[in-house]
Order: C-alpha cells, then sequence, then structure tokens
C-alpha cells in the first residue's frame, strides 16, 4: 500500500530542498544525480519532496512557472504554458442541475492539451541530468508535447505510437516538430513497455507520466483551479471531475491538494473531491474503485473513441487510487455515445474539446443521474485536449455541411426550408417525449440533431 505521507524531515541527499522518495518502501534518492523513474530498492514510484512548501501568497505571475516556489527550478523549457481558462457553461449547469459548474479548459495550452504542463518541468530536469535524447509513449497528446518541448530545448525526441491508434491532428504535431516516430504494432501499454525498457537501457530519457517530475508541472492545474475558482466564488470547488488515462492528472491533483494542505493554505475539509471518469472499454480504475481493490488489474484489450484515454493499465494507479478515496471522490465509467453528446454539449457551449476531454462532463451527468452527486455541489470539470486534436471525430459528432447553390435567393429558400423542417423535427420530437417513444433520444439531447440529418439526407 502506498505511503503517500508527507513528511518534516529532509534527507542529507536533498538538493536545494529538493528530493525524490518512493512511496512503497520510502527510500529517498537525490533529485539530479542520476537519472532514475522508479525506486532502486523496490521499483515502487518515486514522488518529488521538498522541505520548504509555499503558500498561495508565495505566487507570482502567470502560468506554470508563477508555481515555481512549488516545483523544483525557477523556470523551465516553456512556450509558455497554463494559466488556461476557467470556462462559465451557464445552459451545461442548469441541465446538470448543479450549484456552479465550470469547465477547466487544458485544450489552451501552447500543443492544445494538459501534457505542456507536465513537459515544462520535464524537459528542464532532462537538461539537468545531461541526457541528449527523450522518449515517450503516447495515444498522441505526450507525443505532440514532447516533440514541440524537445525541439525548444534542441533534444531529439523519439516517440512511440500504437500503430493506426492515434488522431491524425496529433500524429501531425510530433511529426512537424521533429520527433522520429515509431508505429508499434501493439496497444499503449505494449508501447509504454518499449519504453521503459529503452530509457532502463539508458537509450532514452523516458517522459511519460510514470516520471515523477512530469506530474510536478501538471499539479499546477490544480492550484489554478483552486486561485480561479476562489477568486469567483470566495471559496473552492466541491468537487473535480477529471477523464482517466494514465492516471497522471488524478495522482497530481492529489499531490497538490496534499502540499497546500501541509503548507497551511487550506484546511483539509477545503479539499475537493477527486473524482475519474473512463471510457467503458477502457476502464480498470473505475473496476478498482468499484471493486474496492487495492491494485489496478491490466486491461490488455481496450477500446473506445476517447483516443487519449485509451489505456488499459495506468501506471500512476498507486498514487491515483487513494487520492480518489481519500478526498472522498469516486469513478464512473462512460459509454462512447455519453462522451460524444458531451461533446456537442460543451461545443453548443462555445468550447471545442477533443473526446477524451469531454468524458469528465459525461461522467458528471451520470453520476448526478444517479445521485451521487448533489444538486448543492460545485464543481469543476478538467477537459484536457483541444477539439483540432481529433478533428475526424470532431466531424463525425458535428453536424454534414448542406450544399447549395451559387445564388443568394436559392441559399435564402434553403435556410428558410432548413428552418421549417428544425421546427417540423421539434413538434415531432414534443409529441414523441409525451407517447414515451423516444425519451432517451431527446432526453440524451440528441433527437433533434439526429431526426433533422435523416430528414435532410432523405430529402
Amino acid at each position: 500500500m502506498a505511503d503517500l505521507q508527507l513528511t518534516d524531515e529532509t534527507p542529507g541527499i536533498a538538493d536545494d530542498g529538493v528530493w525524490l522518495t518512493c512511496i512503497e518502501c520510502g527510500e529517498t534518492f537525490a533529485p539530479f544525480a542520476a537519472v532514475r523513474y522508479t525506486c532502486d530498492e523496490c521499483d515502487g514510484l518515486l514522488e518529488v519532496r521538498y522541505e520548504d512548501l509555499p503558500t498561495f501568497d508565495d505566487f507570482d505571475g502567470e502560468g506554470v512557472w508563477r508555481y515555481s516556489d512549488a516545483l523544483p527550478f525557477e523556470e523551465g523549457v516553456t512556450l509558455p504554458e497554463g494559466h488556461t481558462p476557467l470556462h462559465r457553461v451557464p445552459r451545461l449547469e442548469a441541465e446538470v442541475d448543479v450549484d456552479a459548474l465550470r469547465i477547466k479548459h487544458e485544450g489552451m495550452n501552447p500543443t492544445g492539451s494538459f501534457k505542456d504542463r507536465g513537459m515544462t518541468v520535464g524537459v528542464r530536469v532532462a537538461q539537468a541530468v545531461g541526457v541528449d535524447r527523450l522518449a515517450c509513449a503516447s495515444t498522441g497528446n505526450t507525443s505532440a508535447a514532447l516533440a514541440a518541448y524537445g525541439a525548444r530545448a534542441d533534444l531529439e525526441t523519439l516517440v512511440l505510437l500504437p500503430a493506426g491508434k492515434v488522431a491524425a491532428g496529433k500524429v501531425a504535431q510530433a511529426s512537424l516538430h521533429g520527433a522520429r516516430i515509431l508505429e508499434v504494432d501493439g496497444n499503449f501499454d505494449s508501447c509504454l513497455d518499449i519504453v521503459q525498457e529503452l530509457a532502463g537501457r539508458g537509450e532514452a530519457y523516458l517522459l511519460n507520466s510514470l516520471n515523477p517530475f512530469r506530474l510536478e508541472g501538471q499539479k499546477t492545474i490544480g492550484l489554478e483551479i483552486m486561485e480561479q475558482f476562489a477568486a469567483d466564488y470566495d471559496d473552492y470547488p466541491d468537487r473535480i471531475v477529471l477523464p482517466v488515462g494514465n492516471a497522471g492528472n488524478t495522482a497530481a491533483l492529489y499531490k497538490c491538494f496534499r502540499e497546500l494542505v501541509a503548507a497551511g493554505a487550506i484546511d483539509e475539509s477545503d479539499v475537493p473531491k477527486i473524482t475519474g471518469v473512463q471510457a467503458e472499454g477502457s476502464a480498470p480504475m473505475v473496476e478498482a474503485i468499484e471493486e474496492g481493490n487495492d491494485e489496478v488489474r491490466r486491461w490488455d484489450e481496450v477500446e473506445t473513441i476517447a483516443t487519449a484515454i485509451r489505456i488499459g493499465n495506468p501506471v500512476n494507479a498507486p498514487k491515483a487510487l487513494p487520492g480518489i478515496r481519500e478526498t472522498g471522490g469516486t469513478a464512473v465509467a462512460v459509454s462512447d455515445e455519453e462522451i460524444t453528446d458531451a461533446q456537442r454539449s460543451l461545443a453548443g457551449e462555445g468550447v471545442g474539446v477533443e473526446p477524451a476531454s469531454a468524458a469528465s462532463v459525461a461522467g458528471l451527468r451520470k453520476l448526478r443521474a444517479q445521485g451521487e452527486i448533489g444538486s448543492d455541489e460545485r464543481v469543476v470539470c478538467l477537459t484536457t485536449g483541444h477539439l483540432l486534436k481529433d478533428p475526424d471525430a470532431a466531424a463525425e459528432a458535428g453536424a454534414d455541411p448542406e450544399p447549395v447553390p451559387n445564388d443568394t435567393d436559392a441559399i435564402l429558400e434553403h435556410i428558410d426550408e432548413g428552418s421549417s423542417v428544425v421546427d417540423a423535427v421539434g413538434r415531432a420530437a414534443s409529441k414523441a417525449v409525451s407517447g414515451s417513444k423516444v425519451p432517451l433520444l431527446v432526453g440524451a439531447g440528441l433527437g433533434v440533431a439526429y431526426l433533422y440529418r435523416r430528414l435532410r439526407s432523405s430529402k
């Protein structure tokens, strides 16, 4: 069982008040004296620890490096990143029926995902330990971020992707930034196994979230959420709902909150409930939470439209499971259809996200319907990647283009005809609902769009 208790004792091997601790056996290590991803003694996960923990009063500037007092360096390899919006979504808030709902949109980072926060720290550590080749396994976003930050630092970058399983937009990013892309005949977990072997042989510096320094950058998501939410509500959110793939963000948020409590910046009662969401076809964390297991069972076969969370063996589970449980959170699995519907609803509020991001809103809806989340709660949903990360999924979820003549009057006639069709569909849908014929379709928010597209295609 992982021991995530922070200690007041600073070991002699600390470097400027920073060191690494094994969460399983408690062994400590100098942070930059050697390349290290897991414990030398027991192979347990490592966590970065600090002699001095800051409060909100210590932070200055904006973006990830506003929080340098909570990070291993004063500055990193930056583009810059962080300072992402906490969107209001009034229609979704009213539909879900919670006291407050905000969307922390990490897709607004430089390469379009939260991974930039981890890379600005991780690539800086790579410089500190003197490596010349970076590597990662990826479902897409990690490779895009690593390629960009590797290019920024003028370091060779190697990315391993599961063949045919990564959205085109993400592959294009890694390619243009100059990464060497290797497509593996296997899934993400197979790619990570190989990258770990390469790193173990000293062939590359691993920058997946197994690397504890990656999570240091990602914990700034939690710091930003707490500051932004408090600025608007004079209080902290009751719950944070987030997609779960490799469980790095879940672990990072929990570390953020543990450090804030230890520093006296917040009380334990202020810690938001961490609530994870996975796709039904890739839900090992949900299985562990529902069955009360201390470990996650690896799923060798995983499939979902949400490619960024298509992961069957989350490496950060030993850090993340306690985070969910100790904060009073939970985990839930949602269908691909529920994810797509949530993606459309967010787009309807002007917030464009890739499918995996929308899983957080789909999970909130499901838990609210089940009564797990109350109407009096103030909730932040984390969306992790931009809509353009997966343009094919966006096109599939959106409306079809309508061919029209090259004539203004004909276009106006077409627009008026379309309005009439929508009105007719609305009347038909209302009648169907009153007769309980299609309540699930309309209740899911798909009725009008679905029937409209069917009618248009039949004309």
